[in-house]
């Protein structure tokens, strides 16, 4: 018979038990949130550009076999991650922690462009919408969006959010074409895909653009070649000897070169801010400033980074003469650069092809729409320079 006593017993026996049961099998702390890193690495030192090109130090594989590394993801278990303080950290830092780098992953179905106006205006100029349309034509089922500088201001507060200083450097660039520049750089960081200029025709899809060889979960960045002028005044109408193309540029989102040009862009804006000189800032500074010289110089850099290359294999650094004359896509490590004739053919210079040539992919009408109009045309003959 159980008495009151033996049951006053038994109940605590059983309170006693599931007490230690619950104790020992409990997850600690630690199993549930990883630790933070206490401190942030140095921001790295920029290196040093001159006027016949960038020209670095650091020696790399020209293999073209390199593989971008790849950080693993720690493996969560279903447990709630704890998100990383990025106030203090490097603008880079945080530019990384907001859009992570995959090589692996597909280049996502977007063009971009940008114009005053969106096709459905009736402002929109009717010599514009062969070019826009060719777009939509060549590339069915992509997401294609021409933004305005109102809507484009939105999209990148919504973005950017995280990363203030840049949504401060954008508002403060003083002329339309440096946001210009700049907002191609800033959209393809974030999501991907293609950018091209308003006047800019696909000749092709980009889907024809990588060799057939090359395996698309290898390349993050494709590039062409804007201008190659093998000439002894070359100095007289290009900033570089190789001048690599920026207005058609495709990507994934995160690539470390246009993680390096937004930084580039923000930190020199900011700077030249607190001096108070971006309000006498002059538009003949915009190729150095924000266009293909700035473009050009942080290619060179990536393609010549021991952080992203293997060292050991390296027979030098990688400069312009590893690309002049070239009429065939060369692969270095995670990016193609593609010859003069795929972004810029019928310029009849430079061993440019015609706009028939199986390498002809863009065709680009150079009409140079920021330019005063006594100067839109120049560039077409000699520069091959225009937005």
């Amino acid at each position: 018979m159980l008495t009151f006593r033996r049951a006053l017993l038994v109940a605590a026996v059983f309170i006693t038990m599931l007490y230690l049961v619950t104790r020992t099998h409990a997850p600690s702390p630690m199993d549930q949130i990883p630790p933070q890193a206490e401190s942030w690495p140095a921001a790295n030192k920029e290196g040093h550009t001159t006027r016949t090109g960038y020209t670095p130090t650091t020696p790399v594989s020209r293999t073209g076999s390199d593989r971008m590394p790849q950080a693993k993801k720690p493996k969560t278990h279903g447990q709630q991650q704890l998100l990383q303080d990025m106030s203090r950290a490097p603008l880079k830092d945080k530019l990384a922690y907001q859009f992570p780098y995959d090589v692996e992953t597909k280049f996502p179905a977007y063009i971009w462009q940008t114009w005053r106006y969106t096709p459905a205006s009736g402002d929109f100029g009717e010599n514009l919408r062969p070019a826009e349309a060719s777009w939509s034509e060549k590339h069915p089922g992509f997401v294609h969006e021409v933004i305005t500088d109102q809507v484009a201001v939105h999209l990148l507060r919504h973005l950017y959010v995280a990363v203030p200083e840049v949504l401060e450097a954008y508002q403060s660039l003083p002329l339309p074409v440096l946001k210009a520049d700049f907002f191609r750089y800033l959209i393809l960081l974030a999501r991907g895909g293609i950018y091209s200029d308003i006047d800019t025709y696909a000749l092709k899809s980009a889907a024809e653009w990588l060799p057939e060889s090359v395996p698309r979960e290898a390349i993050g960045l494709v590039i062409g070649i804007e201008a190659d002028p093998d000439r002894e005044d070359w100095a007289d109408w290009y900033s570089r000897r190789i001048q690599f193309c920026q207005w058609t540029i495709q990507s994934k989102p995160g690539h470390p070169v246009l993680r390096d040009v937004v930084a580039n862009i923000t930190q020199e804006t900011l700077k030249k801010k607190k001096e108070g000189s971006l309000k006498s800032f002059k538009g003949n500074n915009v190729i150095e400033f924000t266009g293909p010289a700035l473009w050009t110089d942080t290619i060179f850099k990536f393609l010549n980074d021991d952080k992203y290359f293997d060292m050991n294999t390296g027979k030098g650094n990688i400069t312009w003469e590893d690309f002049t004359g070239m009429t065939t896509a060369k692969k270095v490590g995670d990016v193609v650069i593609l010859p003069i004739t795929s972004f810029s053919p019928g310029v009849q210079q430079m061993g440019a092809e015609d706009y028939d040539h199986p390498m002809a992919f863009v065709k680009h009408e150079f009409e140079g729409t920021w330019k005063p109009e006594s100067e839109r045309h120049i560039g077409a003959e000699a520069t091959g320079e225009g937005k």
